[in-house]
């Protein structure tokens, strides 16, 4: 007699900013879940039903399903008995920004051993375009005929449950048995599937990505070059969207994260670094600190022995999430010209940062790094030089810049 699996899906990854939110969403389906992840340090917070980090409305229905239709994995052993398993490990690039996939086929290797061909493997990671197929022969090579599906996240971190629920899901496999047991899964979630072929939904995620990184481009594009013009590029923003609905240009700010830059790099790699658009988005947005200081340079002279704040440290606007984050180019480069900086944050923590009421006292210049929404209620001392891309600030006594 064949054993019922005790799972129905586990999540390798389960503790990440991909897996958690997408394991706690099928617990909350009725599904049995189980995370896996080598993190150890989040496990305890997770089985007392605490987010280990920022992910709204995730964290009642994470004390609700812990300890019953969701639990933690004690080792990769645990994957023989799921009927599913979804990797959403990370897929870093190198050095040389091209993709690192020898993590990925390491971990391929110590799960080969508890893989049965009545499995279905689901890869929720953003990968290398061929990848999926790659690692899907790779197994088959060593006698493990699994299904595999590729059904890439598209979720705004932070936002993962609530978007769970209504994205629809992009599916592919190497067979038709692997794209209806991964559609199957996926509909628990309430949403409708869109099934492609493999590369097809690898290129989907990867070009969402891109666009939407060379999108910040060309807004950071057009920023700088009005500043280079002694322009207020505010009042050039208003006036191309106002009440015009082919204006949708997003605003200019620091475009980072775990994400973007990431994966436009991995599209380049594929296309032979031939990706000359995606090129000159990274240079646009990677600039940006240093452009902003040079600015700042021009103004002021030099900075050195200035005290200058960054309010926001985190990639993006309201979360705790700091991977990539360009305010810490920003920081780097200000220190190296010299000058005294205090780093704050209303979500991220760590020791050497400063609560905002210590950023708007003692600083001299204040730079917002990210748009979080408690910065609108601020109030700026007067006197203070003020740099605010954003457009967050609520002007009066300080000087915006």
């Amino acid at each position: 007699m064949v054993s019922t699996p005790s799972y129905d899906v586990i999540i390798i990854g389960g503790f990440g900013h991909v897996g958690l939110p997408l394991g706690i969403a099928f617990a909350d389906s009725g599904l049995c879940v189980g995370l896996l992840d080598i993190d150890t340090g989040k496990r305890p917070m997770i089985e007392a039903g605490t987010m280990p980090f920022i992910e709204y409305d995730a964290e009642p229905i994470l004390k609700r399903v812990i300890g019953k239709s969701l639990t933690v994995c004690d080792g990769l052993k645990e994957i023989a008995s799921a009927k599913t398993i979804i990797i959403t490990i990370g897929t870093p690039v190198d050095e040389y920004l091209s993709p690192k996939t020898r993590p990925f086929f390491e971990l391929a290797d110590r799960m080969a051993p508890y893989l049965s061909k009545d499995q279905c493997v689901i890869l929720r990671s953003t990968v290398y375009p061929g990848t999926s197929q790659s690692l899907s022969d790779h197994w088959k090579k060593m006698g493990k005929d699994v299904q595999i599906a590729f059904c890439p996240e598209r979720i705004v971190q932070g936002y993962a449950i609530r978007e769970l629920k209504t994205l629809p899901q992009v599916v592919s496999g190497t067979s038709p048995q692997a794209i209806s047991i991964a559609s199957a899964l996926f509909r628990k979630l309430g949403v409708e599937i869109i099934e492609v072929s493999m590369e097809e939904a690898e290129l989907t995620k990867l070009f969402l990505n891109a666009w939407r990184y060379i999108q910040f481009a060309v807004g950071n594009q057009f920023y700088m070059m009005a500043k280079d013009r002694g322009l207020d590029y505010a009042k050039i923003y208003h006036a191309m969207t106002h009440h015009y609905d082919r204006g949708g240009i997003p605003g200019p700010g620091f475009a980072a994260g775990p994400c973007l830059l990431k994966d436009t790099m991995q599209l380049s790699a594929a296309y032979r670094n031939q990706f000359f658009i995606g090129h000159a988005a990274m240079m646009v947005n990677e600039g940006l600190p240093a452009f902003v200081i040079d600015k700042l340079l021009a103004e002021c002279g030099s900075i050195a022995g200035k005290t200058i704040g960054i309010l926001g440290m985190a990639f993006k606007k309201d979360i705790d999430d700091t991977r990539d984050s360009l305010s810490f180019k920003l920081l780097k480069i200000l220190r190296f010209h010299g000058a005294t900086v205090l780093v704050s944050d209303e979500f991220a923590s760590d020791l050497s940062f400063v609560p905002s009421e210590k950023v708007l006292k003692e600083a001299d210049i204040i730079i917002i790094g990210v748009p979080h929404t408690a910065y609108r209620t601020l109030k700026i001392p007067r006197g203070k030089h003020v740099i605010d891309l954003w457009g967050v600030i609520p002007f009066g006594s300080s000087t915006p810049s």
